[in-house]
């Protein structure tokens, strides 16, 4: 069978960095509570007016072209998960598609939340499988700023702007590429992470505006036990399939929500701290951008043949993991 695999990857933040003091004199937190709670220091915003989460993946596509010599017209598909699209509509991935001068791509957003990086591979997967695409390009854009409400203690430390690109071809070698994946969607999780207003269930109106319904919500502590369970479970359903544990299995890259998540994950799995990737400390959580831009941030550890769990949790509520071993050596 035909591989899906990444063969080239590259990410984009903003320059401007939000960090723990400035937040503390935005709203009555410090850096002690918000590091001992989710443990970030500091998260990219970007603040130019005018400019949404298609200029973040912009800026990550033509990034991954630049570096990997990559000729726009030779796309055949742009897949671009973002909870943060640029307009209801047109899609985000249009956008994308044309200001990176994808002439001959057809290109479509993914509402899969933080989960969107492994539901926009599987789907590049499923494509490729099938012979319909052969080179496919899945950007994660995420401007979470922009539905920040920087006067909830609770939420505002959370998050940050990113985004991550990949390539993603087929191949012949059935040793590379997507193994495997184990995807979920359970809607019982509705109440617990949303954003309130500004669907058609609650159109946006004074009323929506004044009680700051266009921000995240969430309840912390129920999503935290779903995020645990339902992202250690997904990881250990796809290494028992695939022969994996903590000694074969070479590196571990969980979204980037929150460090304690991260641990209590990595140490049920029993993995050594030094296979688990993690930025969180310096990105904040970038939902579906943060597992690609982790993954690039470290693909100088990464080697051709190298074992990688992928595993996030986000709104709907969607989960999943996915197994995939790496296919671009580090360049030196």
């Amino acid at each position: 069978m035909t591989q899906a695999v990444i063969t080239g990857i590259a990410s984009y933040v903003p320059d401007d960095i939000l960090d723990n003091e400035m937040l503390s004199q935005m709203v009555d937190t410090n850096d002690e509570w918000i590091t001992t709670r989710v443990g970030i220091k500091e998260r990219r915003i970007l603040r130019e007016e005018g400019k949404g989460s298609s200029w973040l993946g912009i800026k990550a596509v033509n990034r991954l072209f630049a570096d990997y010599d990559i000729d726009p017209l030779s796309i055949d598909l742009l897949i671009c998960p973002t909870s943060n699209p640029d307009y209801r509509f047109p899609s985000t991935a249009s956008v994308i598609a044309h200001e990176c001068g994808l002439k001959k791509a057809y290109a479509y957003d993914i509402q899969a939340a933080c989960a969107g990086f492994i539901v926009g591979m599987q789907d590049a997967r499923a494509y490729i499988q099938s012979g319909l695409y052969k080179r496919i390009v899945v950007v994660c854009a995420e401007k979470m700023s922009s539905m920040t409400d920087y006067q909830d203690r609770q939420t505002c430390p959370l998050f940050g702007d990113g985004a991550g690109a990949v390539l993603v071809e087929p191949s012949d070698d059935p040793a590379l590429g997507v193994m495997d994946a184990e995807i979920h969607v359970d809607g019982s999780g509705l109440p617990h992470l949303l954003m309130k207003a500004g669907g058609s269930v609650k159109p946006a109106s004074h009323e929506t505006v004044d009680a700051r319904e266009h921000y995240v919500y969430q309840e912390g502590r129920a999503v935290y036990k779903h995020a645990v369970f339902d992202m250690l479970r997904s990881s250990l359903t796809v290494m028992q399939r695939n022969g994996l544990n903590a000694e074969n299995l070479d590196w571990f890259v969980p979204h980037q929500a929150n460090l304690r998540i991260i641990e209590a994950i990595g140490g049920r799995i029993k993995l050594p701290e030094e296979k688990i990737l993690v930025n969180i400390q310096k990105r904040g959580n970038t939902s579906a951008a943060s597992i690609p831009i982790c993954l690039d941030e470290f693909k100088h550890k990464l080697h051709k043949g190298d074992k990688i769990v992928l595993t996030a949790f986000g709104a709907g509520f969607t989960w999943g993991a996915m197994y995939l071993v790496w296919a671009i050596d580090p360049v030196e």
